[in-house]
């Protein structure tokens, strides 16, 4: 588990209907609660209508399980779990642009590409685009080695991550709710 100051990166899972504005609900409740959120994602899942929302954040344990339950009281959220680095895998993706003058020119570029396992996405004659996925480590790393010939752009996309679970926690939570709801009618 990765530690800042006493504090451990936490990654919290949102499951919600696809609306309008539940980023903004899920911001309003770290901003209150003056917690930075590290990085963010948000992508459709199997479930026809349900979105994910990836959030990582430094903090400890009480805070956020804190700040999970009040997530939870939105009414678009249908639930939100709290996962510690050792319970998901997860990756980013990361892009870079360089001058295709410097990749020709400089051999020790090709190297470096090579050795973390980069790919080329297009070469033009300005510029080169490559894309690393990895951790954070491995996209930082490319990028310091790269440096020092000149990046023109780089931008990494925030954390992607499954559990390590067999079960997917939100099919399970859906069915108690189907079950729930039986009983009631």
């Amino acid at each position: 588990m990765e530690e800042k100051e006493g504090k451990t990166l936490f990654t919290i899972a949102i499951y919600s209907e696809h609306c309008v504005g539940i980023i903004n609900q899920v911001a309003i409740i770290f901003t209150r609660r003056c917690l930075n959120i590290e990085d963010f994602t948000a992508s459709p899942t199997t479930i026809e209508g349900v979105h994910k929302l990836t959030l990582t954040v430094w903090s400890d344990r009480a805070t956020m399980e804190k700040t999970v339950k009040q997530i939870e009281k939105r009414i678009d959220v249908l639930k939100a779990y709290l996962y510690t680095e050792d319970e998901i895998f997860y990756q980013e993706i990361a892009l870079y642009k360089i001058d295709t003058s410097k990749l020709l020119k400089e051999q020790h570029l090709e190297t470096i590409i090579r050795h973390h396992n980069a790919r080329i996405l297009d070469i033009a004659p300005e510029y080169t685009v490559m894309e690393k996925s990895g951790q954070p480590w491995e996209t930082q790393a490319l990028l310091d080695q790269l440096k020092p010939y000149g990046v023109k752009q780089f931008a990494r996309s925030g954390r992607v991550c499954v559990t390590k679970s067999p079960l997917e926690k939100l099919d399970n939570y859906l069915e108690l709710q189907k079950l729930r709801e039986m009983r009631l009618q």
